[in-house]
């Protein structure tokens, strides 16, 4: 019996606007969907079922050599290079995007065979737009921009609307919004897909990550309900965290919004995009998270146009243990700074 289960729909009908692909995106765009209430309330989550298929996932599944190193090589392009500091820079972020353009060394991009290899992507705040998008100027890297009263959310929204339209306007490729978490916590599913449906529409062409805040929503049950009801009000992307809260990405959540995913895909045809972000900074565990995401979704979705990590640090890991399988020495952490 699958751990989490999602009784039949009854037949929703999707809608037929804004199916354009995107730039960055391979695949058609979710259009959403009217909310389909039977199929939210009938989501549930086996926990005891979760936490063991997830305990087994890093004994059962391992790569070494050559296999590890291109596993990295994965991660690292799926990565959303990643500054929110209240200290951010422009010289900062320009340091991040070169950063960004040429993740591995020169030497280690020759050995590897990886020349040209980018991030998946750079996230800034509003007020760093600018000087990313001019970092960036002449490759297709995005710039995401993180944006509603992040990380809270609390701000009036007509308000947050605003910051989304300012983003896109500054020429932000992608948006990363805060849900309100009140409306999961109450189960008031009709107002959070209203207000997911008006932050997609404030998105126009811009790439749309719904950041769940997981460790807030009190429940596995209430991860799997909030992801089916961000995903049929049209977001491209599910996301973990903001990386500001006490608990961020975990594989039990993890597996849990993979399976609405695939759920969604399955009863759609439309495929959404995976962000786990926040705490996850060690190159081993960026291969779990590959690892699982391959096994519950299959192999389209590693790429970076269906899965992100969030991440700022995780780079430099990766980068080190890059140059181990090259060189076979470590070397120093503060070698492979990311700005």
């Amino acid at each position: 019996m699958s751990d989490i289960q999602t009784p039949a729909p009854t037949a929703p009908a999707v809608a037929s606007t804004q199916t354009a692909q995107l730039p960055q995106l391979g695949h058609i765009r979710n259009p959403g969907m009217a909310l389909d209430m039977d199929w939210v309330l009938g989501a549930q989550a086996n926990r005891s079922a979760i936490e063991r298929r997830c305990a087994t996932l890093p004994g059962r599944r391992s790569v070494k050599k050559a296999h590890q190193a291109a596993w990295l090589l994965k991660a690292l392009s799926c990565i959303d290079l990643t500054t929110l500091a209240g200290d951010d820079t422009d010289g900062r972020v320009a340091r991040l995007c070169a950063k960004a353009r040429s993740p591995l060394r020169a030497d280690l991009a020759q050995a590897l065979g990886a020349e040209g290899l980018t991030v998946g992507a750079v996230c800034v705040y509003h007020d760093m737009i600018a000087p990313a998008k001019a970092a960036l100027a002449g490759t297709s890297l995005p710039v995401a921009a993180v944006s509603t009263g992040f990380p809270a959310g609390l701000s009036p929204l007509h308000l947050r609307i605003r910051e989304i339209e300012e983003s896109v306007a500054a020429g932000a490729d992608e948006i990363d919004i805060v849900i309100s978490r009140r409306h999961v916590l109450t189960g008031n599913w009709q107002a959070l897909y209203d207000e997911m449906a008006a932050f997609r529409a404030a998105c126009g062409q811009a790439h749309v990550k719904a950041i769940l805040a997981t460790g807030e929503l009190g429940t596995l049950r209430n991860v799997a309900r909030a992801s089916l009801v961000c995903m049929m009000a049209g977001a491209d992307f599910i996301k973990t965290s903001t990386g500001k809260e006490p608990v961020n990405a975990t594989l039990p959540v993890t597996l849990v919004m993979l399976r609405a995913i695939r759920d969604y895909a399955d009863r759609t045809g439309h495929q959404v995009g995976y962000k786990p972000a926040g705490g996850i900074s060690a190159a081993k565990d960026a291969l779990v998270y590959l690892m699982l995401l391959k096994e519950e979704l299959g192999r389209r979705w590693l790429e970076p146009d269906l899965f992100r990590f969030g991440a700022s640090s995780l780079l430099g890991d990766i980068e080190r243990q890059l140059e181990h399988h090259v060189t076979g020495a470590y070397s120093a952490t503060w070698r492979h700074a990311t700005s």
